[in-house]
This record gives structure tokens, C-alpha cells and sequence, in this order.
């Protein structure tokens, strides 16, 4: 009998080649070269690449065979895992593989920019001994400011415990309890600023992330702060942080990313105080290795019929054909409670009712879970480790089932209770034999929205004129309105207006319109990011 074919269409280390050669026939292509690519994916089981290789619904449409797509590295740029989930195709990566390295990484920027060893080494190679001009400053008592404890985020704050500095974060998805085992104080990010003697960025660059360290925020630190961005081009604005360079209200930075890269001219790297290498963050030989191997392995475990906890695109098991349309709709309803939530709930229930709950629902309640992480951490969510997120921030999740459900076929509930013991919800459902979405109920107001990519929610006291205002407003800022609804508990009480919009919404003028029309809540939704 011949063996399955894994074609790899990078370099892959050669202990993640050991892993396969055993039990496959492994073949070699160049998947930059689309002439050669997709002949060879024709015939072959499993394909394993590296970032070069775009791998989209054209490769699914040369591969009948191919059942799983590797990627030896963390992100799926290059991957349209849509399109590999329409074709059948388990699409998987090396989530972990590169932790490590990262935060090490960010770890050597911190030390370079306290003691300014990249400059000292350049003088001295020029011949200057330049001892006093480059006087650093010690780590110990130090406060450091770390934005973002996901893995990353966790494994800088343990190492720069230990040279007993003050570890502070901001994160708004992390329950203080979770924080406080670690040694961590969570505060808000005005406070984080003010307080830090060094700012260590460890966020996923989402909608809300882009330019969170801008000319305002820079502007509350204090004089002596020194700034390391590892973790996303963006989250730190360039401009902003070189005005404030040229200003000293910033003593240094260490950027390992970029907004635009390759990135080999920018105004910071003229500054003598910043030190920047090119998106070095998870080049380190035992990274590289441990892609190759993490994903050899889930190949194997996939070529197997086995459980893959690596998984990107399914749970693993089988799911009911009635269930498979639910999958989208409850991740969807994920996204958008983290989004009207702004934190992490101490509780989560999943609440599925209707003729749905005669099969197994688990994996809606996965989907929910990795629509809720999605736009939290700095890693790809899955249905396996999104349990494991929840968890590791203290949250206590639950699904629900009933056959009752006397308004809808079926219905999905995200609802969601927070520290303060205020409750989010969002609801949704399915109609028609084409699986229609529709969103039915946000916190106790019902409605019937699309949801679509763009999206806003405003809470307020009712009373005449407020639909009005906010057209306006979006109307003179050029962003048209696909769709509103507006639901009230009573006259006169508390109201909520539901917005698809055609283009995503400025974070500035949400913000302008909340405040226009006195809104105790005003979110964007952008599910597109």
C-alpha cells in the first residue's frame, strides 16, 4: 500500500522532516513558484508551508486529495482558512513555538535601551571609548508597564520579576485574581503610563490596538520611560513616538515591528536612543525548530484520523450537519459581546435553545469561545485552546441547552457576566434554508439585524432626535448607513440603537458621537479584522 504524500513547500527543519519520513512519502517544491506549486499539490494529502506560499482557494481547487494545510509558524496570512473550510481541508500552525523567543527578544531590547549597548558597541567599533555618554540605568526597583498578558505578555512579566523590578500591566481581559498569581498589579492604562519607568507592548494589533500609544499617551509618561514594541507594528504610533523623542518626553525605544514592513528608512531610526531590528522576534533557531516539529506532529496526528490540538478551523470530532451552519453565527456572537463587554467577563454562558439541541452542541459553545479570544490575544484562537484562554483569565463558562424555543427555530446566546455584576448579551439565529444570520436580541433589546462587517451599538436615555443625531454626525464624517434598528425596554427608558455600516468607524468618532448624544455605551464591531 502506498503511503500518504506530504508535500513541503518551504524548509522545514530536519527534525520536523525526521517526524514524517518514517510513515509518508515526502516531497519537495518551491511554493513561491505558483507554475510549480499547483501541479504538485494535486496528488498529495498534506501540505506544509512557511509564509512564502499562498495557499487559497485556488491550491483547494488543484488538491482533491489534500486534507490538511500546515503552517510551520505561528500567523495564517498566507492561508485562506475560509476557503480551506469550504474545501474540507484542516488548516493548522505552530501556536506556541515562538513564545518563547519573543519574549526573550523583547526581554534584550528592554536590557539594550536601559544600558544603550548597541550605541556603545557602535562607538567603540569606530574607535571612541565613551563611557559617560552612555551611562544606562539599572532594572532593579523599576517599574515596568506591560500592555497585554496573554503568553507573551506572561513570560516577560515572570523574567523581568525576577530582576526584581515592579511588574504593573494593563488588560482589560485578564481578571486581577489571574494577574495577582502572577505576581502582576493591574491597573488602567493611564495608570500604567504614569507610573512606568519602561512600557513592554505585548497586544494583537485589532482595531482598538492601532495607535493605542499615540501623541496623548505619550504625553502622560514620564520623561525617563523607555518604550519596546515586539509584538505589532501600529500599536505604538511612529509619529507620535518620534515627536516626543525629539521633545524628551521619551528617553529611548527598542522596535522589533513596524506599520509598514520591510521597514529599512524611518524618521526613528536617526534618533541615537532607539533601537530597532527587522521583526527579529521569533528568529532564533529553536523557534524555527519547534514549528517544524509542532507541526510535523499535528500532520501526523491529522494523516491519522487523530485528534489535532493544533487544529485552526475545526474541533477535532465529528459535528452534526445541522450543527456545521451554527459555527460562523456563534463565533460571530463571540466577537461581538468582547466588543460591547470591552473586558472579560467572570462568568460566561452559552445558551443554546431549539430543535438544534437534539445533537451535540459543544462545539458551538468552542465557536462562541473563539469568536469571545479572537480579538484579545496576540495568538490564533482555536476551538482547542479557547478553553484553555478562558480558563487561564479566571472565566467560568457554561453552555445551556433547551429544546424551547417558542419565537425562533433555534437560538445562540452569548451572555456574559462581569466583575461588576453588570450583564452582556447578544443573541442570534438562522433563517431560511440558506442559513441566513441574523442578530436578535443585544443586552434585552430585541431587534432583527444582520450582522454584517462593520458594526456600532450605542446605548442612551430614549427621547426624540437621537436617530437624527447620529446620522448626522456619520453622514458628515462620509460613513454611509447600510442598516439601523432601535430597541427600548419602555417610553422615556433606556434605548439602543444597532448599526451596520458600509466602512469601519473611527474609533474618534464613535467616541464623539457617544458623547453627542449622551450614551452610556457607544462600541464598534469590525468582524473583517
Amino acid at each position: 500500500m502506498s503511503k500518504p504524500v506530504v508535500l513541503v513547500a518551504e524548509e522545514l527543519s530536519p527534525a520536523g522532516l525526521a517526524v514524517l519520513e518514517n510513515d509518508f512519502e515526502v516531497r519537495h517544491v518551491d511554493g513561491a513558484d505558483r507554475a510549480a506549486l499547483l501541479p504538485a499539490v494535486a496528488d498529495v494529502d498534506a501540505l506544509i508551508v512557511r509564509s512564502a506560499t499562498k495557499v487559497n482557494a485556488e491550491v483547494f481547487e488543484h488538491a482533491s486529495k489534500l486534507r490538511v494545510v500546515a503552517r510551520a509558524g505561528v500567523g495564517l496570512d498566507n492561508v485562506d482558512v475560509e476557503a480551506a473550510t469550504k474545501a474540507g481541508v484542516m488548516v493548522v500552525n505552530a501556536p506556541t513555538s515562538n513564545i518563547v523567543t519573543a519574549a526573550e527578544h523583547a526581554i534584550a531590547l528592554l536590557l539594550a535601551i536601559a544600558r544603550n549597548v548597541p550605541q556603545g558597541h557602535a562607538a567603540l567599533k569606530q574607535g571612541e571609548w565613551k563611557r559617560s555618554k552612555y551611562t544606562g540605568v539599572e532594572l532593579q526597583g523599576k517599574t515596568v508597564g506591560v500592555l497585554g498578558l496573554g503568553r507573551i505578555g506572561v513570560l516577560v512579566a515572570q523574567r523581568l520579576a525576577a530582576f526584581d523590578m515592579n511588574v504593573i500591566a494593563f488588560d482589560p481581559y485578564v481578571q486581577a485574581a489571574r494577574a495577582a498569581q502572577l505576581g502582576v498589579r493591574l491597573v488602567t492604562l493611564d495608570e500604567l503610563l504614569a507610573e512606568s519607568d519602561f512600557v513592554t507592548v505585548h497586544l494583537p494589533k485589532t482595531p482598538e490596538t492601532l495607535g493605542l500609544i499615540g501623541d496623548r499617551e505619550l504625553r502622560m509618561v514620564k520623561p525617563s520611560v523607555r518604550i519596546v514594541n515586539a509584538a505589532r507594528g501600529g500599536i505604538v504610533d511612529e509619529g507620535a513616538l518620534d515627536l516626543a523623542l525629539k521633545e524628551g518626553r521619551v528617553t529611548g525605544a527598542g522596535l522589533d515591528v513596524f506599520s509598514t514592513e520591510p521597514c529599512t528608512d524611518s524618521p526613528l531610526f536617526v534618533h541615537d536612543n532607539v533601537v530597532a531590528t527587522p521583526h527579529l522576534g521569533a528568529s532564533t533557531h529553536e523557534a524555527q525548530e519547534k514549528a517544524g516539529t509542532q507541526v510535523a506532529r499535528s500532520v501526523k496526528l491529522a494523516l491519522s484520523g487523530e485528534f489535532v490540538p493544533d487544529a485552526v478551523n475545526v474541533q477535532g470530532g465529528a459535528v452534526a450537519e445541522d450543527v456545521k451552519p451554527g459555527l460562523p453565527l456563534a463565533e460571530k456572537l463571540g466577537r461581538i459581546f468582547t466588543a460591547l463587554a470591552g473586558g472579560v467577563p467572570v462568568r460566561l454562558d452559552v445558551v443554546v435553545r431549539g430543535e438544534i439541541t437534539g445533537h451535540d452542541v459543544k462545539v458551538l459553545e468552542l465557536a462562541a469561545l473563539k469568536g469571545v479570544f479572537s480579538d484579545v490575544v496576540e495568538e490564533s484562537v482555536t476551538f482547542v485552546n479557547a478553553p484553555l484562554l478562558a480558563r487561564d483569565r479566571g472565566v467560568e463558562v457554561s453552555l445551556t441547552t433547551s429544546e424551547d424555543s417558542p419565537d425562533w427555530r433555534n437560538i445562540v446566546q452569548v451572555r456574559g457576566t462581569m466583575g461588576d455584576g453588570a450583564v452582556i448579551s447578544v443573541s442570534g439565529t438562522m433563517t431560511g434554508p440558506k442559513h441566513h444570520e441574523r442578530i436578535i436580541e443585544i443586552n434585552g433589546y430585541d431587534m432583527e439585524l444582520l450582522p454584517t462587517a462593520h458594526m456600532a451599538f450605542f446605548s442612551y436615555s430614549d427621547r426624540p432626535g437621537i436617530v437624527g443625531v447620529v446620522g448626522k454626525l456619520l453622514g458628515d464624517a462620509g460613513v454611509n448607513i447600510a442598516g439601523m434598528q432601535v430597541g427600548r425596554d419602555v417610553k422615556g427608558g433606556r434605548a439602543l440603537i444597532a448599526l451596520t455600516v458600509d466602512e469601519a468607524i473611527p474609533a474618534q468618532l464613535v467616541d464623539a458621537i457617544a458623547a453627542e448624544v449622551g450614551a452610556d455605551m457607544g462600541r464598534r464591531v469590525d468582524l473583517d479584522s
